[in-house]
């Protein structure tokens, strides 16, 4: 092995023979940062010349660019929190498009954005199930003291910072508000 050889990083195959693919199963491992996550994922797409996807994790990386940028840090620094919420709003265009296309009759443009959806959905944490959510408000309820529903405010703000995401703001108010005389 030459000097110039010893210098450039090996490549070794998986078993698929795909020399990457066995780098990116084993950073997802490691517990890599969202960002770091699909700048790899954007980099496994392209290899595998998935267009569609490709053109989604652009777009969420354009995205995030833009929020650090409003933010004023390097996208790097940009932390998770902020990228989930990035994430999630990105999310909620997708899920308005596709109430607005099946309205409109435009199921084609509808398929597209779900599909998009669907590739968004991947890197957002699991969501808490109608139980979860249920358990999660009890105890928010039972820690602020809240008896009526002039306390919904409060319970809100506990049970959405508890949440963490994981739970639709429709979906933890729907619940409050049961919940609460």
């Amino acid at each position: 092995m030459t000097g110039e050889d010893a210098r450039l990083p090996r490549r070794t195959t998986s078993a698929r023979g795909n020399s990457f693919a066995a780098d990116a199963r084993t950073a997802s491992l490691t517990g890599m940062s969202l960002l770091a996550q699909i700048d790899s994922d954007i980099k496994d797409a392209m290899r595998a010349r998935a267009a569609e996807r490709l053109g989604v994790l652009r777009m969420l990386k354009s995205a995030l660019k833009a929020t650090a940028m409003e933010k004023g840090v390097a996208d790097e620094a940009l932390d998770d929190a902020s990228a989930l919420g990035v994430l999630r709003k990105e999310m909620k265009k997708r899920q308005d498009s596709i109430e607005s296309f099946e309205k409109g009759g435009r199921l084609d443009l509808s398929t597209k954005e779900k599909s998009e959806a669907e590739v968004l959905a991947a890197y957002l944490p699991k969501p808490l199930t109608a139980e979860e959510t249920e358990a999660l408000v009890k105890a928010t309820i039972a820690e602020s003291g809240a008896t009526s529903k002039a306390q919904m405010g409060a319970v809100m703000k506990l049970a959405t910072e508890r949440a963490a995401g994981r739970a639709d703001g429709r979906a933890l108010s729907a619940v409050v508000g049961r919940l609460l005389p």
